[in-house]
């Protein structure tokens, strides 16, 4: 396959090119800075340097791709996930052959979609009814994107990463290495999660598979949830802070995503693709994931 990944020097977009080039395809990837140049041609990706919402140094390739991934973020990301899904579907539209089948396109969500509920179990197909206020706008754009008439829609939702610099994870990482840990939350709230490597191995697999696999929306996380609660009193020992650990008040929406409980099991992924998990959870594997998180701070 040729596949086109925006986003390609992310945290999930690099682990997510990495497996795809391992898997023997031919990888693009969009970054916006000319420093991530080398770094993404060392593993056998091409590098495409430029605003993603710039069509121009892309454009070309569309006639032949099989697939584009959107692993983007930032704080626009909600203009740029409807910009770039339009900019896609408009350049398949006027420069693939007509006998061509769909180009399939790949949406990056995240399951604190489902909102927060320390009750009730969800599931992939669980209808989204409290999203929370970070992302009230996401279900409509993640619908856009699986409903499109031009492009193959497919929407993976991950959940909280782990592993590699440590993601949404590596602000508390700093705080604990500073001797203190204090996180986002109140007790008794569990953590969906996934590993980076997981996930790479996810979007590797939907990829070979997206003709079978339009219009679905995929969670992406560990089968089972992890107490925050047993995690920060972990990261207190691995770290060596001075304990106990604390929970602090969200103060900004996205402070209170990071405090989102989702008693998540997924079922999507195993059954369509055979996809399993294979990294140690979280608590499990903190000594090493601290320590890698630790390496990416030295000069």
């Amino acid at each position: 396959m040729k596949v086109l990944v925006f986003g390609a020097s992310g945290f999930i977009g690099f682990p997510v090119c990495q497996a795809l080039s391992r898997g023997g395809h031919v990888v693009y990837g969009v970054t916006r800075s000319e420093s991530n140049v080398k770094k993404l041609a060392v593993e056998e990706i091409i590098p495409i340097v430029g605003e993603y919402t710039d069509s121009k140094p892309w454009v070309s390739l569309v006639p032949t791709l099989d697939v584009v991934i959107s692993a983007v973020g930032g704080a626009d990301i909600r203009n740029l996930d409807v910009s770039l899904l339009r900019a896609v579907s408009e350049a398949a539209q006027t420069t693939r052959p007509a006998s061509a089948p769909k180009l399939t396109y790949i949406m990056t969500s995240g399951i604190w979609i489902h909102g927060d509920n320390r009750k009730d179990v969800v599931t992939d197909t669980t209808p989204i009814v409290n999203p929370p206020d970070l992302l009230t706008w996401r279900p409509e754009v993640e619908q856009q994107h699986v409903n499109d008439q031009v492009l193959n829609g497919i929407v993976i939702r991950p959940a909280l990463l782990y592993g590699k610099s440590g993601s949404v994870l590596e602000s508390l990482f700093k705080i604990a290495s500073e001797g203190k840990v204090a996180w986002y939350g109140t007790p008794g709230g569990r953590y969906s999660l996934v590993h980076a490597d997981d996930l790479a191995d996810l979007y590797l697999r939907v990829s070979e598979k997206a003709q079978l696999l339009g219009g679905k929306i995929i969670d992406a996380a560990n089968p089972q949830t992890e107490s925050v609660d047993d995690f920060l009193d972990k990261l207190v020992d691995v770290s060596g802070a001075k304990g106990p650990y604390e929970y602090l008040k969200p103060s900004n929406v996205f402070e209170a995503a990071i405090a989102t409980t989702v008693l998540l099991r997924p079922y999507l992924a195993r059954a369509l693709v055979g996809w399993e998990p294979r990294k140690p959870g979280l608590i499990d594997g903190l000594p090493v994931y601290y320590a890698a998180w630790l390496a990416t701070q030295k000069n």
